[in-house]
Parts: C-alpha cells; structure tokens; sequence
C-alpha cells in the first residue's frame, strides 16, 4: 500500500487547486502549488508551480518549475525551467535557467554561479603543482643566481 503511494507522488506537499493561503511557509521537501499562495516561500527541496497556480510571493529553493504565474522575487540555487505556460514577473536569481517557447520572464534577471566545492585546509597553502620541466628549469635559475 505504501510504496503504491509513493510511486504515484509528484511532490511531498501540495497546496491544491482552488485553495488559497497567505502567510510564511518553510518546505524541507518537495512542494507543488496548483492553487493560490501569497507569502514567504523556503524550500530546501523543488518548488513546482503548476499551470493554475499561482504565487505572489518570495520565492527561494534549490529548483524551481513554472508552470502556472509567479509575481515577485525568485532566488533559485539551481534549476529555473519556465515553461510554455509560466510566466514570472520580478526579480530572478538562478543558476541555471531554461524558457520554453511560450515561456514569459518580465522583470529583472541574475545568473549566479553555483558555490564553488570547499578546498580542504591542507591544499590551500599549497602552490599549483608545476610541470616537472618548468619546476627543474627554475631550479637551474636559481643555482646559477
């Protein structure tokens, strides 16, 4: 029973169609908005937008789809894919960004790069390791000075 449930699971909340909520919502999963919200959104996992949702909010997570109308901020640490039906108005802020054909982005936009990878303590001292010609050559230099 459970594992069918999941199977068929798009998104780990969802706000339905015909719903409307306002307020702050904080997401760790995966969240898909058919109906309408206005508000703070956080969300550690994908946003969905779905084409009759509807968000006029700040929006901030690590993927995010839009399918439906977004009205406001969007920071966006990975992936924004507007689709043929999205349509954003307002500030973005992505790392990546795909629009459809049919796709709308009114408003301002920002690529960011990803964070690069933490480089351990011990290397970041360390030189650029130099090719072993270049490295014997300089040595030569240096006795001959």
């Amino acid at each position: 029973m459970f594992k069918e449930k999941s199977r068929y699971s798009s998104a780990d909340t969802l706000i339905g169609q015909g719903t409307h909520t306002e307020g702050k919502l904080v997401c760790e999963s995966d969240l898909r908005i058919e109906g309408e919200v206005r508000g703070d959104i956080s969300c550690t996992g994908e946003i969905i937008i779905g084409e009759c949702g509807v968000a006029h909010s700040t929006l901030t997570s690590r993927d995010l789809t839009v399918a439906g109308i977004v009205h406001g901020e969007v920071q966006v640490t990975g992936r924004l894919i507007i689709t043929a039906t999205g349509q954003i108005h307002g500030t973005v802020s992505a790392a990546a960004l795909i629009i459809q054909e049919g796709g709308q982005l009114n408003g301002h936009c920002l690529m960011v790069l990803p964070a690069p990878a933490a480089v351990p303590a011990s290397r970041k001292d360390e030189p650029p390791p130099k090719n072993g010609k270049e490295a014997k050559d300089k040595e030569k230099a240096r006795a001959v000075s």
